[in-house]
């Protein structure tokens, strides 16, 4: 670690390395110099590219100049089965009475930030763990049925998870995805992955977003996972419909957009998440 410190002009003593705990992925690590903080990430055997992708996804992110995102310092590509780290800005604070409806406000005008109005994504990026294969389209229902659903019900054919019954009735699911997905919503930029644990208070009560699996799409996809498993508070929601007011639909899309990351989940961690997949599949089929 000391020796990637040095690479981007600390040559100053570490001071302190404390572990955190939270993630399930990586190892992660405050590190504090003589003259930083850094929050430092480690894994070892995973894609060359997995920590290249994720701070890609953060310059994205940081470019549209909405909202804020920890700056990275140092990114490793793997050559073989070494370990290789990422080191970026620690970022730390309390939060505010205005940290909620900032978060709002600023991933809306992220949302109506300028695109180049394609869906999808070039290359590959990490769901957790799990790879997704990308392409750019001009069909936001055809990449999500293909791309998103599609590639978790594949994977879940290959590892067990989704079989029998309930791989019937997906596929029935995703022969009438056209009667509620949008073909060609606004195209916004998304972090893809946003769950109450991907999105952290910076000094003076600043959201900062971490952690993304970037993908232009649909914005109502990523607020129906904000709220799946919670961790946003009221104001949130009212500051985002306050800059960019949900559709219509938005209730009845909602769960078809949580059932990705049900099967992410399902595929990730097992049953305890098939109930959950079967209801709002059963609701459509």
């Amino acid at each position: 670690m000391q020796a990637r410190l040095k690479q981007i002009g600390d040559n100053t003593d570490i001071k302190e390395i404390t572990s955190i705990s939270g993630g399930d992925i990586n190892k992660a690590f405050y590190v504090k110099t003589e003259i930083r903080e850094y929050f430092v990430k480690k894994n070892i055997n995973v894609p060359a590219d997995f920590f290249k992708i994720e701070a890609d996804g953060l310059e994205r992110l940081r470019a549209t100049e909405t909202i804020r995102v920890p700056e990275v310092y140092h990114v490793d590509i793997a050559s073989g089965n070494e370990e290789i780290y990422l080191i970026m800005e620690w970022v730390g604070g309390e939060k505010s009475t205005a940290t909620g409806k900032i978060l709002g406000e600023k991933l809306a005008e992220l949302h109506l930030s300028e695109t180049d109005g394609l869906y999808g994504m070039s290359g590959t990026t990490f769901v957790g763990e799990i790879t997704q294969e990308n392409d750019w389209d001009d069909d936001w229902l055809y990449y999500y049925r293909e791309k998103r659903l599609g590639a978790q019900l594949e994977l879940g054919t290959r590892n067990g998870t989704i079989r029998g019954e309930r791989r019937k009735q997906l596929e029935k699911l995703l022969m009438k995805l056209e009667n509620y997905i949008p073909k060609n919503p606004r195209v916004s930029l998304l972090h893809g992955d946003l769950w109450g644990g991907n999105w952290i208070t910076g000094p003076g009560g600043e959201p900062y977003l971490i952690d993304p699996s970037v993908v232009y799409g649909d914005h109502l996809f990523e607020i129906a996972f904000t709220e799946l498993f919670g961790g946003f508070p009221a104001d949130f929601y009212q500051s985002y419909q306050d800059s960019f007011p949900l559709a219509d639909y938005y209730e009845e899309v909602k769960p078809l957009y949580q059932l990705f990351y049900l099967l992410v989940h399902l595929n990730l961690f097992g049953e305890g998440y098939g109930g959950s997949v079967d209801r709002i599949v059963g609701r459509y089929v």
